[in-house]
């Protein structure tokens, strides 16, 4: 910490420095101030930071994450099989090859590819574990985020900072969600959801119901049948599935002719375009891509087999594609390990489920890989000025930062693509951002609409049962430029790293010192001096 900053934070706290609506900051630890704080330490945190320490090293900067270690998702996940459902080639950041001969890889691998980033651009100084952001006001006088955090210990600490960065996710680490099951209480059996597996769970030789049909489900299927006696996916209705190859022969010859970081951007691009091509032909001739997606299936499965389970009543990606690496799930019910069934529940029993067809489907343990819980900014109360901003009222600028809602950038990956496509992107461009704030002497930077007319649409235009369920409660998006948003990695690359800064939807502004208070605004300490 620099004798700067800490000049700052003792004018804060000695003074009783007040907000504009002239609340006191006081009752809480000393302030620390920051020029960029990023919230989470994930993937698209971890990325963050490491964009900061490439492009801003002149920034002083701090993740602060609410778990004791690195790795979000996929350190948050441990159920039996966790693996990307994307390829690591494009699920990877831009700036670090991923090595590993799996392309689609397994949750500890990725894990490890997390922490190895962290190192390499000495970025784990920086975190701060065990602090969960409760709140993060914005004063305009200032020109400066408070953020409140809550200690493992109960304590509250307050930081400051004059850019914040949300790494948060979309959903929520405290609870995933699960429907109200009938008779739940009476299953005699262990009743888990993936989002919190037990540790060491033994399922040897146990007759597992998992019930859904999304990514954790297809993964789950495969996994469980090394031990237990069998697994049955119970879904309510059919999803698209695709099989997709562990090894690219491709990877391994590019590796052995050219240097990782060539070889690493050549797969990258052409996955990125193979991806993107699958999309677009699925949203342009949905018919012609049912009937190759269901054949894919139907050639991975028994000629006796019942098709009736992988025909859903849907386009394809009008909800996510799941991906099966080598055909897993296929090879697991083909060799009658596992099985599913398309029905609904009518209510648990001391023994299993009751379907609303009669069916009854014995279980010792039921998994629920019913979805996850939607939220928006980690669950965090975001104010301007003492006013609570209200996502569902405000577009998204270029998928980054959102109308009238200064000096914040949401890092939201992809739907249709690998999510970090876009992370790093979106890092990128915040890092211009900083850049042109400091060039016009702007300490504050707010997106505002001046089109008239705009249509606002839905931030994610998916009908997945987890969207479907918060959409009157996240963003939304315009119908024109800067305020729509592009599932196009290309398209994207082409406005975040070329549009310019001068845009007139951004309004760049220098508050003056509060009168009241006589605060001025604290110069940026280097990023080498700091002690996080």
């Amino acid at each position: 910490m620099t004798a700067e900053n800490l000049f700052f934070i003792g004018f804060l706290t000695e003074s009783g420095v007040h907000n504009k609506n002239k609340t006191p900051v006081g009752g809480l630890m000393a302030t620390e101030y920051f020029d960029v704080l990023i919230i989470g330490a994930g993937l698209s945190g971890i990325g963050a930071a490491c964009h900061l320490k490439q492009d801003c090293p002149d920034k002083s900067f701090a993740i602060l994450e609410g778990r004791e270690a690195i790795g979000g998702t996929w350190d948050l996940f441990r159920y039996p099989g966790i693996r990307s459902d994307s390829d690591m080639f494009t699920l990877g950041y831009e700036f670090k090859p991923w090595t590993h001969p799996k392309g689609i890889a397994d949750g500890s691998d990725i894990r490890d590819y997390i922490n190895d980033a962290a190192d390499e651009h000495q970025v784990r100084p920086h975190i701060r574990f065990g602090h969960k952001i409760l709140s993060a006001d914005w004063n305009s006088d200032q020109a400066l985020w408070y953020l409140t955090a809550e200690l493992n210990d109960g304590q509250k600490k307050t930081f400051t900072c004059n850019y914040l960065i949300s790494c948060t996710g979309y959903y929520s680490y405290e609870e995933g969600f699960t429907p109200e099951f009938n008779g739940r209480e009476n299953f005699s059996g262990d009743i888990i959801h993936p989002q919190f597996w037990p540790q060491d769970y033994d399922y040897k030789d146990k007759n597992i119901v998992v019930i859904g049909s999304g990514a954790t489900a297809v993964t789950l299927v495969p996994a469980l049948t090394d031990k237990a006696a069998h697994v049955t996916m119970l879904q309510r209705s059919p999803s698209y599935v695709i099989s997709v190859p562990q090894q690219d022969p491709m990877v391994a010859l590019l590796r052995k002719i050219l240097p990782q970081t060539w070889a690493y951007r050549i797969i990258r691009g052409r996955n990125i375009s193979i991806t993107l091509a699958l999309y677009n032909f699925c949203k342009k001739f949905p018919h012609a891509a049912r009937r190759l997606l269901q054949w894919g299936v139907k050639n991975s499965l028994p000629d006796s087999f019942d098709m009736k389970h992988f025909y859903p009543d849907y386009n394809p990606w009008d909800q996510r594609l799941c991906a099966v690496p080598e055909g897993d799930m296929f090879k697991a019910m083909s060799a009658g390990k596992a099985s599913v069934v398309t029905d609904h529940i009518d209510h648990f029993t001391a023994d299993g489920v009751q379907l609303k067809s009669g069916k009854i489907l014995p279980a010792d343990t039921i998994i629920t890989a019913t979805g996850l819980r939607v939220q928006m900014f980690g669950n965090i109360q975001v104010s301007v000025d003492g006013e609570n901003f209200i996502p569902n009222q405000s577009m998204s600028y270029r998928g980054v930062m959102f109308e009238n809602l200064p000096n914040l950038a949401m890092i939201f990956g992809y739907t249709n693509s690998s999510w970090t496509l876009k992370a790093d992107l979106i890092a990128r461009w915040v890092c211009r951002l900083l850049h042109a704030m400091d060039k016009k002497g702007a300490r504050q930077v707010t997106p505002r609409c001046h089109t008239q007319g705009m249509q606002r649409l839905p931030f994610i235009n998916m009908k997945s049962g987890y969207i479907a369920r918060v959409k009157d409660e996240i963003p939304q998006q315009g119908d024109q430029r800067p305020w729509k948003l592009y599932q196009n990695y290309f398209a994207d690359m082409v406005q975040l790293r070329l549009a310019s800064m001068d845009d007139p939807a951004l309004e760049y502004t220098s508050p003056q010192p509060d009168e009241q208070t006589n605060v001025s605004a604290p110069r940026p300490a280097p990023a080498e001096t700091q002690t996080p």
